[in-house]
């Protein structure tokens, strides 16, 4: 039997694959502990799987109003995430994250705490890196949609791509010198830069997601392992304690033709505009029947102004809804596009920002969605599609083709294979 600590930091989209992993190595043996933020405590234990706090906490985030409109800000959120949040907070989730790490056997890290890389190499554990969606690697030879410029990619054939990697680490170095500074102190190298190749680790990088929604590249890490996609999405104690869906719904379900489901995941759905406003005029103005899922957004608010062919509710878990609709129009959360890539339905992907924009690029090449940005979420526009989509036979054939493909995969199973080498490999040289 091991300890493995897995820290990750965000949204259910980062929290899920992870705790997925944990229950499944507790199944084989293992001592799993979840690393993450004060508000997912009652979710990971009512698991039965070790919790650790480390700041920052998402939960404080959410109270935040200011600074989440920042973080979900089209072009620059991911910016204001890292600088203005993530690595101030480096400091505190070193000491949260090296107290929890004595005595481990792995540490399994997550790019959005800074300090994973530097808690494994100060205590010379051994760990493996993920990447949750392919926009991590940043990867030349596969270059991603960026939000601060999404339209950069038309000119990547004049071999753009380079000199945009190149100035990405260079203004990511003048708001990162902290973490420089912390491995200084501790007398660990500082030659990689910490938000490129510096959050990679030589031990391997598990690429949670599948294969068929980006080609592993030449360039990715050594030791990168393309596990396919690991879901999980049980609402859990901290949500209420009831899984599957609720009556109400499984009732609306059942009592009529296949809805559309509007969603924006756990996290954008907190900045979430007039999205659920637009797409309830939309289903209206086609006549189709439709699901909104709110979370805490207030249009839950406005359900009584509905007709009774739109379902509000605030949590549904996707394995149970999104093979049910007929067209999943959502964020591009890579929790969320994993989810629908494997309910085999249409999409059309409206990104609010960060690897979200490269999502929905993927999605549209794969033949299996349409696009609108942000900006341009209207009821006509989002009709539009619509309409083009119920039309559409081969991209309805194409999103069941990528959802049998990707049911063959076995991520969570291969993941944690990965992670047994590893320990094994330890071991000998130990």
């Amino acid at each position: 039997m091991a300890r493995i600590v897995l820290n990750t930091f965000g949204s259910f989209g980062d929290l899920h694959p992870y705790l997925a992993i944990a229950i499944e190595l507790r199944r084989r043996g293992h001592e799993a502990v979840v690393a993450t933020s004060e508000v997912y405590r009652c979710k990971v234990v009512g698991e039965d799987v070790g919790f650790a706090p480390v700041r920052p906490d998402v939960g404080e985030l959410l109270a935040n109003t200011e600074l989440l409109r920042k973080i979900w800000d089209p072009k620059r959120g991911s910016e204001y995430l890292y600088r203005d949040y993530l690595i101030p907070s480096t400091e505190k989730s070193f000491e949260d994250l090296i107290a929890v790490c004595k005595g481990a056997d792995l540490l399994v890290t997550h790019f959005g705490n800074c300090a994973g890389p530097v808690v494994a190499q100060y205590l010379k554990l051994p760990w493996l890196s993920v990447a949750l969606q392919p926009i991590v690697f940043f990867s030349r030879s596969d270059p991603p949609v960026v939000a601060v410029a999404p339209w950069l990619r038309h000119f990547y054939r004049f071999g753009t791509f380079p000199a945009l990697r190149a100035l990405a680490k260079v203004s990511s170095a003048r708001w990162s010198g902290s973490l420089l500074e912390l491995r200084r102190r501790f007398g660990l190298p500082t030659e990689q830069h910490p938000l490129f190749e510096g959050q990679f680790s030589p031990m391997g990088t598990l690429a949670l997601f599948s294969r068929h929604f980006a080609r592993p590249q030449q360039d990715w890490p050594p030791k990168t392992v393309a596990t396919g996609f690991v879901f999980y999405d049980r609402r859990g104690e901290s949500l209420g304690g009831a899984d599957g869906l609720e009556p109400g719904l499984a009732r609306f379900l059942d009592q009529g033709s296949a809805p559309v489901v509007f969603t924006l995941g756990s996290s954008a759905v907190m900045q979430a505009g007039t999205f659920f406003r637009e797409s309830a005029e939309a289903a209206k103005h086609l006549g189709v029947r439709a699901v909104l899922l709110v979370g805490a957004s207030e249009d839950h608010s406005q359900a009584e102004d509905l007709p009774e062919s739109i379902f509000v509710v605030d949590y549904a878990p996707f394995s149970e809804l999104m093979p049910r609709a007929v067209v999943n129009v959502h964020q591009g959360g890579i929790g969320t596009t994993g989810q629908a890539l494997r309910a085999g339905k249409p999409m059309v992907v409206v990104p609010w920002s960060h690897d979200q924009p490269d999502n929905a690029e993927r999605l549209r090449r794969l033949g299996v969605s349409r696009t609108i940005g942000r900006s341009e979420y209207t009821s006509e526009r989002v009709g539009r599609e619509l309409q083009g989509l119920f039309q559409d036979g081969e991209c309805k054939q194409r999103a069941a083709d990528l959802s049998r493909m990707i049911a063959a995969e076995d991520g969570l199973r291969k993941a944690c294979d990965v992670i047994e080498d590893v320990l094994m490999a330890a071991d000998k040289r130990g």
